[in-house]
């Protein structure tokens, strides 16, 4: 069974960084992906980054040269880099894992089989 457990959350003022982290463990799939989905009040819960198992990454343009994902396998953690925050990107913060379809990695939440609970995110400008 695959769990998923974000932190590294908290409360930043505009134009500061915060780096999450999503300890994983329990999946033996060899082709998957891991990804970062943010999700605010009242909003869907969007795809921000994804990082295939080969290392190939890909972002949404709304944090295109803001967020950079990556992952250190013998720790089994993810890790999501966010600078130059800004109160938009207030939100509840996931981590994903899943299969790649057709190898690639979706931003779709429904690529994704495993979910982490979350870890709040607050800008304040």
């Amino acid at each position: 069974q695959v769990q998923l457990v974000e932190s590294g959350g908290g409360s930043v003022q505009a134009g500061g960084s915060l780096r999450l982290s999503c300890a994983a463990s329990g999946y033996t799939v060899r082709s998957y992906c891991m990804g970062w989905f943010r999700q605010a009040p009242g909003k869907e819960r969007e795809g921000l980054a994804t990082i295939r198992n080969d290392g190939r990454t890909n972002y949404a343009d709304s944090v295109k040269g803001r967020f950079t994902i990556s992952q250190d396998n013998r720790k089994n953690t993810l890790y999501l880099q966010m600078n130059s925050l800004n109160a938009g990107d207030t939100a509840m913060y996931y981590c994903a894992a899943g299969p790649a379809v057709l190898g690639r990695c979706s931003f779709e939440t429904v690529s994704y089989s495993y979910w982490g609970r979350g870890t709040q995110v607050t800008v304040s400008s």
